[in-house]
């Protein structure tokens, strides 16, 4: 693997963002935006390998995370303010248009930039998270419902109380997160319910000795999470997360189509975002073509990455040849 890139600051949507950058100034521009609790360091595997290829490609610690900005307000993390910080980007970069690739929650924001800034994107991949419409209830309250308060996202509405657990102890916390799949998803789906409750939070408490799968990063990757999230903490990024009823208000009149080119990159053994729940997406997502990575758990790009680099140079190199 290259050497990770240096960040820069750039302005962008009344804040700074830390952004990395690798490939041709003049390459076809590539966006990455990681989810939760990740970093721009999240795609130390795809920045080498797509540049590489000859795109410009560009990867942000998003706001509340890394180097970027922290506002104090939650509202400051609603999907305004984070599709509002991509396109604030390309202003800063002078870039018209890019292809976004995002996981976990960044896949959740690339999947809105169509709707929210539709002549900035000119397309997207989407890694593990699919296009999820707008839902007819709020949906923190179906998924307490669903669920229940422990259920991790139900949890992280209470201000405060997963940030100071997550930040007791950040290796550890980083420990437990960051595993390859412990359990195959066909097994999964055959234990009772109580035990596919999605209560992460409260399994930090547990046993180390009995936590699932094996630890997935290398002591160098593990001290440069810890590193920065010693310095930082988890608000900003729980924050994004305590903006989901907000963010179901604000896209109450949003068409709910995505009128460019995707890729939807599934991994098998996701057991939080399964294949299942990409399902009728092309009823949302017309131009969309399907990869399933075998034997794979959440964090595919770092667990899988030649898989993951494969299947996005494929598409990219048929659907936006590089110059």
């Amino acid at each position: 693997m290259a050497t990770f890139p240096e960040a820069r600051l750039i302005n962008s949507n009344g804040i700074e963002l830390a952004v990395y950058e690798m490939g041709p100034p003049d390459g076809v521009p590539v966006v990455l935006c990681h989810g939760f609790p990740e970093l721009a360091y999240s795609w130390r595997y795809q920045l080498p390998a797509l540049a590489k290829a000859g795109y410009r490609v560009i990867a942000p610690d998003q706001r509340g995370y890394g180097g970027s900005s922290r506002p104090p307000a939650v509202e400051s993390y609603d999907i305004q303010h984070l599709t509002g910080d991509l396109a604030g980007m390309l202003d800063a970069l002078a870039i018209d248009r890019a292809i976004f690739v995002g996981h976990d929650w960044g896949g959740l924001v690339v999947w809105q930039m169509p709707l929210w800034h539709p002549s900035r994107v000119a397309g997207i991949i989407g890694l593990n998270t699919p296009f999820l419409p707008r839902p007819p209830v709020d949906p923190i309250q179906a998924m307490r419902a669903a669920y229940g308060d422990n259920m991790y996202i139900v949890f992280f509405q209470k201000p405060g109380v997963a940030d100071a657990l997550l930040a007791k102890d950040v290796a550890r916390t980083f420990r437990f997160f960051m595993r390859k799949s412990g359990i195959r998803a066909v097994d999964y789906a055959k234990l009772p319910k109580e035990a596919r409750n999605l209560e992460l939070v409260h399994a930090l408490g547990g046993d180390e000795s009995g936590w699932p799968g094996e630890p997935l990063l290398s002591p160098q990757d593990l001290k440069f999470f810890v590193d920065t999230y010693e310095k930082t903490g988890f608000t900003g990024g729980i924050n994004w997360y305590r903006n989901f009823t907000r963010n179901w208000h604000l896209s109450e009149k949003l068409v709910q189509q995505i009128e460019v080119p995707a890729l939807m990159i599934m991994a098998e053994d996701d057991v939080v975002l399964s294949p299942a729940m990409a399902e009728g997406m092309e009823h949302y997502v017309p131009d969309l073509e399907k990869v399933l990575i075998k034997a794979c758990g959440h964090w595919t790009q770092q667990e899988a990455p030649q898989q993951t680099n494969s299947a996005m140079l494929d598409w990219l190199q048929r659907r936006f040849p590089t110059r």
